[in-house]
């Protein structure tokens, strides 16, 4: 019975290291698939000539543009959309365009 235990235990642990690994995997894919999207839906709007949406926070962002606290608007667009830093850094850069 004691030498049951540790084999028990070890199929269990690889069960649950090959669980994360798989749904880390579907994530990745997941989200390299939205970016793709992402990136068509973008091109769409430009091809047609439609402006992005205004989204949540516009206002507090361009005025904390204009004073030059680019910073502090990327931390207002994290906060008001929920996105990564990565993702609210590029927002931030579009609409200093």
């Amino acid at each position: 019975m004691d030498s049951v235990l540790p084999v028990v235990i070890t199929l269990l642990a690889l069960a649950a290291v090959m669980l994360i690994s798989a749904t880390d995997r579907r994530a990745r894919t997941l989200e390299r698939r939205l970016q793709r999207l992402e990136g068509k839906v973008d091109l769409l709007l430009a091809h047609a000539g439609i402006a992005e949406p205004e989204g949540p926070g516009t206002a507090e962002i361009d005025s904390l543009l204009a004073q030059g606290k680019k910073i502090q608007a990327i931390k207002v667009h994290r906060e008001t959309t929920g996105s990564g830093l990565a993702e609210a850094k590029e927002a931030v850069e579009r609409r200093m365009r």
